[in-house]
């Protein structure tokens, strides 16, 4: 009797992994890449996948990060990916080189971007900045910053930064373009404290050009619309979590980073997903969540073409903006 028993539960156990996998493989799959390794800037994705609300929304969702020099862009182009995460300005370069993708969600409302400098070196405006020697990132992080310098029309000395916050640490730059949610803290933590520092956002000064935003090529959002959709839904269920939920949204980044053998320091990923969740507010936009302004859309375009990146007639806001999801505030 027991050897017929346990026959019948593992036939059962059997049957219900079969019918679990059936299920699965009905879930169609959609491969995405943030732009970048495993952070909190990226949490609300995590969180969806991990509470289960991809799998809820009918899909089953692979996270692929890129590698540390890896272009998301070239993922998408190549098929590697289906959709990505993306700063605007980056897509929109990417979008006038013939690289056929739209935008169907816009995550960030607002400016992550400042410069810093140290109070000691005596920088209080933006006049301070002629002659200075100002650290930069590369790809995506430049563009505005600089639009922002010749709209000023100060000389000053670009040093390419390729990784850390150390070369403005050790005085090597009088400033550094820094992301708020980021490197601002890192320079914090690494014993700056706030009032040691100058700030300068960009917001502040005319250049509240977005960053964040989805991607898919133009053939991926004619054919799977409905993928896409629920993606985006599932998505914001994943952010709305995670802000309701910062502990445990932290910890689970912090646990995805060090799978990735990242370097991870709980109270900085705190700050950086308070700080993203910040800049997902529209604010007084508004807006329904997660589109893209048209004001947003036409100043990236001027300073884009100010600086030669687009020349001629550029692509239409509505051809490159096409969402798929009209979620509440």
């Amino acid at each position: 009797m027991k050897a017929v028993l346990l026959r019948v539960l593992v036939f059962c156990f059997v049957l219900h992994l079969c019918c679990v996998s059936h299920i699965a493989a009905e879930n169609p799959v959609l491969r995405f890449s943030p732009q970048w390794l495993p952070q909190a800037q990226f949490a609300g994705f995590y969180v969806a996948q991990d509470q289960g609300f991809y799998r809820d929304a009918g899909l089953d969702v692979e996270i692929v990060h890129p590698r540390a020099n890896g272009n998301v862009v070239d993922m998408l182009e190549s098929g590697t990916v289906d959709v990505i995460s993306q700063f605007l300005v980056s897509a929109m370069v990417a979008r006038y080189q013939g690289i056929d993708l739209v935008n169907f969600a816009q995550l960030s409302q607002h400016s992550g971007i400042l410069f810093v400098s140290k109070s000691s070196g005596g920088i209080e405006n933006i006049d301070d900045f002629q002659g200075k020697k100002i650290g930069i990132w590369q790809g995506g992080f430049s563009e505005i910053p600089m639009a922002m310098i010749g709209r000023y029309d100060l000389d000053v000395e670009w040093i390419p930064i390729l990784s850390t916050v150390n070369l403005f640490l050790m005085d090597g730059v009088d400033l550094m373009t820094v992301m708020w949610y980021n490197e601002y803290n890192q320079i914090y933590l690494s014993g700056i404290n706030v009032d040691e520092m100058n700030t300068f956002f960009l917001s502040d000064h005319g250049f509240d050009v977005p960053e964040d935003g989805l991607y898919a090529l133009k053939e991926t959002w004619l054919s799977r619309a409905d993928d896409l959709k629920a993606f985006v839904a599932a998505t914001q269920r994943g952010w709305d979590h995670a802000a309701e939920n910062r502990n445990y949204a932290v910890e689970l980044v912090v646990g995805i980073m060090r799978q990735a053998h990242i370097p991870a320091n709980a109270a900085h990923q705190r700050w950086m997903l308070d700080k993203v969740l910040e800049l997902q507010q529209s604010g007084a936009k508004e807006m329904p969540r997660w589109q893209l302004h048209p004001d947003d859309f036409h100043l990236a375009v001027t300073i884009l073409k100010d600086r030669g990146q687009i020349q001629g007639e550029a692509f239409p806001y509505g051809d490159f903006f096409q969402p798929v999801f009209h979620g509440g505030q």
